[in-house]
């Protein structure tokens, strides 16, 4: 899939991995919207990437329906999401434990219904931001392993719906495999995780090898887009070691 003139929207793209998509895919010669909360920040990817931008609530189903109904992406990435607020299990209260699902979950389930109800254009492809923590859990992170776990659930569903609706469309969930500082959501987990320890968050993010920058991460996410060898897969880890490797392909 060549990315040149390909159109996308990238939800929370003005800060930290999403950022680090917008700029990889810039740079593949798409055209990219950029949607997110903060007005400021998208300013200045808009001054620097020349890209287009939406300031909006991304849990906001009408939303969802507006800008996907206006621009029919050829590529969605959905990668908004909340940092989880950090603490031990018996000190969370419930709208901490609970404020990824009603934030990462929620504004996936109204952007992937609306994916498949407009639909978008047969061979578009929605990736769906996911996270390690959906693997082995993140026990001071309250719900968020859980939250991302039911993302990845939550891309299968769309490819069944796809599928028995023949409508062409791709979904995909990818799924960062180590803690990256600067992104909001590294910095949290991994400032919590260290203290915890009596070490540096620097010290603490070592454990995962090789560092996988924003924009690293990007340069793996479109590889994930273009090379044909990950067509078919449905979920993708992201590790600054081993690249990118298939977790799990489409049912036979």
């Amino acid at each position: 899939m060549s990315l040149k003139n390909k159109t996308a929207v990238v939800t929370g793209g003005s800060r930290g991995l999403g950022l680090g998509l917008v700029e990889a895919l810039v740079a593949e010669g798409a055209d990219v919207t950029v949607v997110a909360r903060g007005a400021e920040a998208l300013e200045a990817v808009k001054a620097r990437l020349g890209v287009a931008t939406i300031s909006a609530d991304v849990t906001d189903r009408a939303v969802a329906n507006r800008i996907l109904a206006d621009i029919k992406p050829d590529i969605l990435a959905l990668n908004a999401g909340v940092t989880p607020r950090m603490g031990r299990l018996d000190k969370l209260s419930w709208e901490d434990f609970s404020v990824s699902w009603e934030t990462d979950v929620k504004a996936g389930l109204f952007w992937l219904q609306t994916a498949l109800n407009l639909p978008l254009k047969p061979g578009s492809r929605v990736l769906v931001g996911s996270s390690g923590a959906a693997v082995t859990g993140s026990q001071m992170s309250g719900g968020y392993g859980g939250s991302k776990r039911m993302l990845w659930f939550m891309a299968k569903y769309a490819n069944g719906v796809s599928q028995e609706l023949k409508l062409g469309i791709r979904f995909q969930a990818i799924l960062p495999r180590q803690m990256i500082l600067g992104t909001g959501t590294g910095d949290a987990a991994a400032g919590a995780y260290a203290g915890s320890m009596g070490i540096t968050p620097e010290q603490f993010v070592t454990r995962f090898g090789k560092p996988m920058p924003p924009r690293e991460f990007g340069d793996r996410v479109v590889s994930v887009l273009n090379d044909p060898r990950y067509v078919d897969g449905v979920v993708f880890g992201l590790s600054g070691d081993d690249g990118v490797t298939v977790m799990e392909e489409a049912a036979a």
